[in-house]
């Protein structure tokens, strides 16, 4: 049985693949109300010169904000044809 996170539970550990400065000195993952996320932490000092983590929280199952030319032409092209119908009709104003 593989191990399941609890609900607004997590866990970051230190990342081994950081190649740049701005790859997250810890990865990790987290479940928060329901939702999966990866997790991206960076140790950072403040104005005082004492560590802290700062985090980046990524939901796991993110969609698209922009989408790639070949959905977005095949979505302009294609129209249900009672909305054909419906932009068709003259507006009574």
């Amino acid at each position: 049985m593989a191990y399941q996170t609890k609900d607004n539970t997590g866990s970051v550990f230190q990342n081994d693949k950081k190649e740049k400065d701005t790859h997250p000195d810890r990865t990790g993952q987290a479940r928060i109300g329901g939702v999966d996320y990866w997790v991206s932490g960076w140790i950072k000092q403040d104005r005082n010169g004492k560590p802290y983590l700062s985090l980046a929280f990524k939901p796991k199952e993110e969609k698209r904000t922009t989408p790639d030319r070949a959905s977005t032409a095949a979505s302009q092209d294609y129209q249900p044809q009672n909305m054909r119908a419906a932009m068709d009709d003259e507006i009574p104003f």
